[in-house]
Formats: C-alpha cells, structure tokens, sequence
C-alpha cells in the first residue's frame, strides 16, 4: 500500500523525501517538516521516528535521518513502513536555539492534552504539534499513517549520558487498568529493544506538573495509547557520530521487535553499533530527578561526573564564592548515578545542579487522578 505524508509518497518497496506543511509564515512561504518515508516490500506495523523538537538537539536530527538511511538499505526486507520526520521545529533549527520564535515556551509541551484547559485560541507551536499528532495517531486529513509506535529522539544537556526515557502509563478516563498495563507491556517490549540506559520518568504528579503528558512521546502514549518513548542521545549542539550510530542500532532492534524485520536481515554495520555504549552503571531502576538543589548562591564546582554513580549521603558538589572560599556542599539523598550536569557555573538558592538518575521503587502504571487531573 502507497504511503503518504505532504508532499512525500512511497509506493511499496521504495523510499521518498518530501515536506509536511504545518504552518502559513507572514512572509508567504509554509512552515514545512521534512519527511522521510521508507515503504517496505511487504505490508507491516508501521514506525515513526522524530527528531528535532529542540532545534539545539543535533544528534536527535542526525539519529533520525541515519536510522531512515540505514531502512532504506534493507527496504527490500522490510515488512512495514518507516516515517522520519528528523526536524520537528524547523524554527527552531535555524536560530540553533532549544524555544522556536514564535513562542518563548518549549515547543515539546504542547501536544494535545483532553485534558489540558485555556480560555484562549491555540497559539501558532500548539497548532503545528496538532498537526503533526495527528499525523503520527492517523487522524490526519488523508495525511499519515497510524504508528504502532514511535521514537521522539532528543539531547539531554552539558556533557550528558545517553539514555530512554520509559513515561509512567497513566489509566482512568483513557484506560482501564489492565489496559494501562498491557500497553506499559508494550513499551517496555520497544524500550528493551532499543538498548540504552532507561530511565523512568518523573513521579506521576511531577510528570504532569512539566506538562510531559503533552510531550511528543507523552501525548502518543498516554492520549494515544501507542508505545511512544524519547531517546535522549548526549549532549547539544553538535552531533556525537558514536551516539547517533548506537540510536540507528537500537531503532532497528525497535523494528526487529514490531515484526518489520528479521534480525538476520540487519547487517553487522548496523548492529554491531549497539556495543559502542557503556552500560548504566547501577543494577537497581532508576528515574529521571532534577537536583540536588544549591542552598546557597556562588558558584558550583562538581566532584561527580556524567556516568559516575553515588549512594545517598554522597556529595556531588561543593558551591563557593567568587574569592574563592567554600560556602556550601551539596549532597544527594539517593542511589543512582550522575546523567549530566547543569549548565552554568553560577547558581542560585534553590537552583539544580545535576540531572540524576535515582533509584526508582514506583509504579509504572498509575491513576490519572494521582498525577494531578
């Protein structure tokens, strides 16, 4: 079956490049996403892979379009359909910047949400999320093809770790229960398959707090119901080579697990990429955590670095003043391991200075109602 999205239409066994107008510019040219479309030989699941949320997110982007390279060369063994949208804020991009111009807000949190109130219009970024959701869901006007599941492929920060991010799955008004788990089941089929590090996300509260449910792989999964997670592949701005090989081998692992491929059709150039990461450096599960916090102004000098691990009591790091003289440490009341540091030197009370993976005793399948809703 010929599969399109904008101006790209791939008939069965080959691929095609094109455009995704989400959006009219005051200076009279659309708003357009490139697309990517690998159509297998044979009819299958179908697997969406993004990238580029974050215009500063490099290896996100390079991730996306080497992973739809690396389909295309075996597009002939491929039983179902690839969709690569490598650049998803082209705005974005061209400033090289995390926020978009058209909004100083973060255009990976506002993907449609039911629940999510305002008495205004949609802003221009939550009409071009819309959009490309209901692309991804196969809601579009004639635009798209459903995902069985996706991949939102992104940078974590300052010298970071790579790693997934596994989303709590949450149940109520969406789901029941058992239907919450049997998709969590799902999920963490994709997610073992991709190989990283995995990380679960923030607490449920938390998680709706950051209005994550509205993130690219949060508004799939959880308003959806399609397995969805984000790979956070390093650091920003430029593109780790290594990182980006990893995240093409663990896309293909994703494929080998949805059915679209046999495992002995993927060549050892692509598999064999998946050994280029260290394992985490902890045996326990873990989450995401924001912190430990400074409780005192000056500036941070840090003792622990990304991919080191620590016990509860350690101290990551020491805050001193511009002369020089030690005012503060900073301690962890946590197991886990350091995935980056916070950018900057200088730090306010209350200011984080790491992300954290912590030892994770929670839930994975959790009420709506105990996030907030």
């Amino acid at each position: 079956m010929e599969t399109e999205l904008g101006s790209a239409s791939a008939a069965p066994g080959e691929v095609a490049r094109g455009w995704f107008d989400v959006a009219d510019l005051p200076t009279g040219t659309p708003e357009r996403l490139p697309v990517v479309i690998v159509n297998g030989a044979a009819e299958g699941p179908t697997l969406w892979l993004t990238g580029g949320v974050h215009g500063d997110e490099a290896t996100g982007v390079a991730a996306v379009l080497d992973a739809a390279d690396a389909f295309g060369s075996m597009r002939s063994d491929l039983a179902g359909t690839v969709v690569a949208v490598p650049v998803v804020s082209p705005a974005g991009l061209r400033r090289n910047a995390r926020h978009t111009y058209y909004d100083d807000a973060d255009p990976n949190r506002h993907f449609p949400d039911a629940d999510a109130e305002s008495a205004r219009p949609p802003k221009l970024q939550e009409r071009i999320d819309a959009r490309l959701y209901r692309a991804i869901v196969g809601e579009g006007e004639g635009e798209g093809v459903a995902a069985d599941a996706l991949i939102d492929c992104h940078t974590a920060g300052v010298d970071s770790e790579p790693f997934a991010i596994r989303d709590r799955v949450l149940y109520g008004d969406r789901r029941t229960e058992a239907e919450a788990t049997a998709l969590a089941d799902d999920l963490a089929a994709i997610v073992d398959a991709f190989g990283f590090p995995t990380l679960t996300e923030y607490p449920a509260a938390e998680y709706v707090e950051e209005n994550l449910q509205r993130s690219a792989a949060g508004a799939v999964l959880n308003e959806a119901g399609i397995p969805a997670f984000t790979a956070e592949l390093g650091a920003h701005s430029v593109v780790d080579d290594r990182i980006a090989a990893a995240a093409v081998a663990g896309t293909v692992s994703v494929a080998v697990a949805l059915g679209l491929l046999d495992a002995t059709d993927v060549p050892s150039s692509v598999s064999d990429a998946s050994d280029r990461l260290d394992p985490a450096p902890v045996d326990h599960p873990v989450r995401r955590y924001r912190g430990p916090t400074a409780e005192t102004a000056g500036l941070v000098r840090h003792h622990v670095s990304a991919g080191e691990p620590f016990v509860a009591g350690d101290t990551l790091a020491t805050v001193v003043s511009a002369t020089g003289e030690r005012r503060d440490e900073v301690t962890v009341d946590h197991d886990g391991y350091v995935i980056a540091r916070t950018e900057g030197l200088a730090v306010y009370e209350g200011d984080p200075i790491a992300s954290l993976a912590v030892r994770d005793d929670g839930d994975l399948v959790v009420p709506r109602d105990a996030a907030g809703d």
